[in-house]
């Protein structure tokens, strides 16, 4: 069932599988602002969209609006040519980009992200949003699902609201930087999707999170 939630956001801007490791700067296979700050002082909303065919709903809103769709081979040229200015703009970042068919994922851990048990961005992750944002708008034949992760630290219902903040500041920071605000979607996982050990202080460093998947629009 669809259901929309709204997320207060606090924001103020002034102006197969191939992944890179964020820290080696070397490929391997995968296993599976400048001129913007953002405080707890602004209110701004952003809706966060829920349901498994939540995606496949705004991409076909979106062609509906006139949005060109991709279709037949284009479709992996296109992400191809997304995928490699990604890789370019993000190199040395900290930021993993991961090929998974014809998506494109952007793992963004918590240490370069927000402070703990904040939705507040830290200001040296601007100018990485910046990149993704301009990457975006270049490749506008794209959604952006913006998705929050946490560790297993907290009840479970504070790591849900924690990691639907964290989505939703994410996604406002891109639709302040230009892009089209149907083309996102935000969603909170809280500690459902671990990727690594939450017994380990490195594995939960590893689970506190946030992705960017980049998804085609095709007919």
């Amino acid at each position: 069932m669809q259901r929309l939630m709204l997320t207060a956001v606090a924001a103020a801007l002034v102006a197969g599988c191939q992944t890179i490791d964020p820290y080696t700067g070397e490929e391997k296979t995968a296993s599976a602002t400048k001129g913007a700050a953002i405080g707890a002082g602004a209110g701004a909303l952003l809706g966060i969209l829920t349901g498994d065919d939540s995606k496949e709903r705004r991409k076909r809103a979106l062609i509906g609006a006139g949005v060109g769709a991709l279709a037949g081979g284009a479709v992996g040229n296109y992400m191809d040519q997304q995928e490699a200015e990604l890789r370019r703009q993000l190199e040395g970042t900290g930021v993993g980009v991961t090929r998974v068919g014809d998506e494109i994922v952007l793992n963004m851990p918590g240490n370069i992200t927000f402070e703990t048990d904040s939705s507040d961005l830290k200001p040296q992750f601007f100018g990485v949003l910046d990149s993704v944002a301009l990457v975006a708008l270049k490749f506008d034949k794209t959604v952006v699902e913006v998705t929050g992760h946490t560790d297993s630290t907290g009840s479970a219902a504070y790591n849900q609201t924690l990691s639907e903040q964290r989505a939703a500041t994410v996604a406002t920071y891109l639709n302040n930087r230009g892009i089209d605000r149907q083309r996102i979607l935000a969603f909170g996982r809280g500690l459902t999707q671990p990727i690594a050990d939450n017994t380990t202080a490195q594995g939960r460093a590893l689970n506190r999170r946030v992705e960017i998947r980049l998804s085609p629009i095709t007919g």
